[in-house]
């Protein structure tokens, strides 16, 4: 190759599927399994989430992350890169025993700090979709309720923030498949309210 010839670098695609939806189908799916255990309506505890937590709502919802960048999308990217590393660090609190050996105080420490980034994350879903902002609104009050449940030991207080999460994981998937139907029909089949 001569000097005086350019070398050309691969470029990425000028259109990128919107990572949303697989972001908010993880996290939805996750969170919808782990609440059925916290609202006491299947046994074990959480453990049947685990692969969830590894695969779907962790690697697959931080690859959604990485994808929200590469968009240019900031609150994408920090919310489902963060809510990705979230289940990877809940799958390894509970897969090592790490939860047990935290007792209730530490828990409710990591459920704490997780609430407070939620409740300013709100803040930025506010000019999002209505959908995406109702997903946090109820995942901000989700997280509070498991946290004064893992400082408290109160039972029922877990139970409502399970059955709390159950709704946050319908709405999240209702965004996921208006992402997905929407973009398939390309048109509005399922709304999801203009950002204010």
């Amino acid at each position: 190759m001569s000097s005086t010839q350019e070398t050309s670098a691969p470029r990425f695609a000028t259109t990128v599927a919107d990572p949303a939806a697989l972001g908010l189908a993880g996290f939805a799916m996750t969170t919808f399994v782990l609440s059925l255990a916290n609202a006491g309506l299947i046994p074990g505890g959480g453990v049947a989430v685990l692969g969830l937590a590894l695969f779907y709502g962790g690697l697959a919802q931080l690859a959604a992350g990485m994808w929200e960048f590469v968009k240019g999308n900031t609150f994408g990217a920090v919310a489902f890169s963060s809510y990705g590393a979230f289940w990877l660090a809940f799958w390894f609190l509970v897969s090592t025993g790490g939860a047990e050996k935290a007792g209730g105080p530490g828990v409710g420490a990591f459920l704490l700090a997780w609430t407070i980034f939620t409740a300013y994350m709100t803040i930025g879903a506010v000019k999002s979709s209505r959908v995406v902002l109702l997903v946090f609104i109820a995942l901000t009050i989700t997280f509070l309720l498991l946290t004064i449940h893992a400082f408290s030991g109160v039972a029922a207080i877990g139970q409502i923030g399970g059955y709390l999460g159950l709704i946050t994981a319908v709405l999240a998937w209702y965004g996921s498949a208006a992402s997905v139907i929407n973009s398939t029909w390309k048109r509005t089949v399922l709304p999801v309210g203009a950002p204010s």
